[in-house]
């Protein structure tokens, strides 16, 4: 039965999935696309990659900062209230998530005009659509505990869409090569991000009751995910397009299921 219900809870996911990456691959051929949005879009996935929250116990207040400070104030709480091991895999994490801010700065830096200012993350800005995609990871963590922040982890980075997607400019010339070159980069770090959400889901004992409330809470983010990506990418899908794949008018993403090392 879990496996059943680990399927179903892809199956609402994998629609949802594919949408955010139409976003993306909509955007490269959009003729709206630009020095300017190319250079807006990176900055915000910078900002994503520093100062974004709501996918782990430790950080709020910024993936990379916030966690920092979170794990200087429980230091002296490792082997009392605190496994050393759960430690480890944020330190382990932090590195990872500073190491993707470093990938996607180092191509803004890249690519910015002669004489503007370089990266740096004071200078770094959210925009209204992540706030939102913020706050509601913070309320199903706060009113549903364990399994809110299971579903965090299940939507964090929309099943490595963006990352995916940048791959597939592989080849080609100027900027374009180079976001294929970072996304390859970051691409099998968030994917088993992304099965933290799954890891060890089968020895938990969910009574069907939470597994659909997983479905229901991956959804709503998910939904949240492809606002927040088409506003990072200056918008190539039309709001009736968004609707339409909030209805599910859209082929699903086909699941890993082999690299996820899960049963199909």
């Amino acid at each position: 039965m879990t496996t059943g219900n680990i399927q179903r809870l892809i199956g609402v996911a994998a629609p949802l999935w594919a949408g955010e990456a139409e976003v993306v691959r909509t955007y490269w051929a959009s003729s709206g696309r630009s020095l300017r949005t190319d250079l807006l879009w990176l900055r915000r996935q910078c900002f994503k990659e520093f100062w974004g929250s709501g996918v782990g116990k430790y950080d709020r207040g910024g993936v990379f900062l916030g966690q920092l400070r979170n794990l200087a104030d429980k230091a002296l709480e490792i082997d009392v209230s605190i496994d050393r091991h759960e430690i480890l895999e944020v330190v382990e994490g932090l590195k990872a998530e500073f190491s993707h801010y470093c990938h996607f700065a180092d191509l803004y830096d890249s690519i910015r005009p002669a004489g503007t200012p370089k990266m740096h993350p004071k200078g770094l800005d959210s925009w209204p659509e992540d706030d939102a995609l913020t706050a509601l990871r913070y309320r199903h963590q706060d009113e549903h505990g364990a399994l809110g922040m299971r579903a965090c982890k299940l939507s964090e980075g929309g099943y490595c869409t963006l990352f995916s997607e940048g791959m597939k400019l592989k080849g080609e010339p100027g900027v374009d090569g180079k976001i294929a070159e970072a996304c390859a980069k970051v691409y099998d770090d968030e994917f088993e991000h992304m099965l933290g959400g799954i890891a060890g889901i089968a020895q938990e004992g969910l009574a069907d009751a939470d597994w659909r409330l997983m479905e229901k809470l991956i959804a709503e983010q998910l939904r949240h995910r492809i606002r927040m990506r088409n506003a990072q990418f200056s918008r190539p899908l039309p709001e009736e397009r968004v609707q339409a794949i909030f209805r599910g008018e859209i082929p699903p993403i086909e699941f890993d299921y082999r690299r996820a090392r899960l049963a199909a």
